[in-house]
């Protein structure tokens, strides 16, 4: 294990910002990690937990240690005729994941397929995409809380999982550091093509017989098309939730935009596309200085080179007062803000 100080972060984060951290370490193992969170140069001073770092925007340099967790391993540890359980490292790349369980014809993680980051990042912001969110498989994880170095497992129930939030976002941000995953996946899959994009696109198939391979292609290409690529121009995908309204809400924005996409929510509110509301305030494919909003869709905020986080946070801010202005509504971030 190297710990190297003064270094930048650019590769580190997918919006490619050039940042710097004091210190920073890359760690392969649980031992590597405990070593680290147990070294007395390093106890006292902040610490920063790196997945894919495609859901971070960092505005400033940072005074502290960053931990890039690279912990591999991919293994089924325990199956039925039915039921099995894939336990997967903290370092893994998820969409690996996804191509390992869809390889299997294992169900559950399909319609995530090709969401960037890693295994270990996908529960503090339960991942979802297309009807599929982390929490419908996640059966239990394990880690290290940060100051103590206890190693403690977390069932589903525990996680405290609601829209792209969990407990690891709230109470326990910066104070624990997830290593592996368990998911709970279904060898006779039932799979979900409700979604608009995805069932237009199966139906053009024209398949008698629909497997996750399919549906994995399926939304595979639609997020191709749909969202850039990090390598070639910086983001950190979808920048904003979709805000929930209650209905009375929703109903007086559809009276003036019939066109709103919004879908209905189990407690009778409706969660509004953040993307539809944004292009609706003139913000897609506009540029601000090095940033602005992706061409194709607006919910992307991107760097268009030479950018700095403080910039893209600037614009983020702009386009939130433009859309309480016109709708009344306040967007929250998806990504984790340093």
């Amino acid at each position: 294990m190297i710990i190297k100080e003064n270094i930048s972060l650019k590769e580190f984060n997918t919006f490619g910002l050039e940042v710097k951290a004091k210190y920073a370490a890359q760690v392969f193992n649980n031992r590597e990690l405990k070593e680290i969170l147990s070294s007395t140069k390093f106890k006292n001073i902040p610490k920063l937990i790196l997945g894919g770092g495609s859901n971070i925007l960092l505005t400033n340099d940072y005074d502290g240690i960053v931990i890039k967790i690279s912990i591999g391993g991919i293994k089924i540890i325990k199956e039925d005729k039915d039921i099995v359980f894939i336990e997967a490292g903290a370092g893994v790349t998820w969409n690996a994941l996804v191509t390992y369980c869809v390889e299997k014809n294992f169900g559950g993680i399909e319609n995530l397929s090709l969401i960037p980051g890693t295994v270990g990042a996908a529960p503090i912001q339960n991942i979802g995409a297309y009807g599929q969110e982390l929490k419908d498989t996640l059966f239990s994880l394990k880690g290290f809380y940060i100051d103590s170095i206890i190693e403690e497992t977390f069932q589903n129930n525990e996680c405290k999982f609601g829209y792209r939030d969990s407990i690891f976002k709230n109470e326990l941000k910066g104070k624990f550091v997830i290593t592996s995953i368990v998911l709970k996946l279904n060898k006779n899959p039932n799979l979900n093509i409700s979604y608009g994009s995805v069932k237009n696109e199966i139906d053009k198939l024209n398949l008698k017989k629909i497997t996750v391979r399919e549906v994995s292609n399926v939304i595979s290409e639609i997020r191709r098309n749909k969202l850039p690529d990090p390598a070639v121009i910086g983001n950190a995908g979808s920048f904003f939730k979709n805000p929930e309204v209650l209905e009375q809400k929703f109903l007086e924005i559809k009276n003036n935009y019939p066109d709103v996409i919004a879908y209905k929510q189990e407690n009778g509110n409706y969660k509004i596309a953040a993307g539809w509301i944004i292009e609706k305030c003139g913000w897609k494919g506009k540029r601000v200085g090095n940033t602005g909003t992706h061409e194709k869709q607006s919910l992307v905020l991107v760097n268009y080179g030479g950018a700095d986080g403080k910039e893209i946070l600037s614009l983020a801010k702009e386009i939130n007062r433009s859309v309480k202005e016109k709708f009344d509504i306040e967007l929250t971030e998806e990504v984790n803000i340093y």
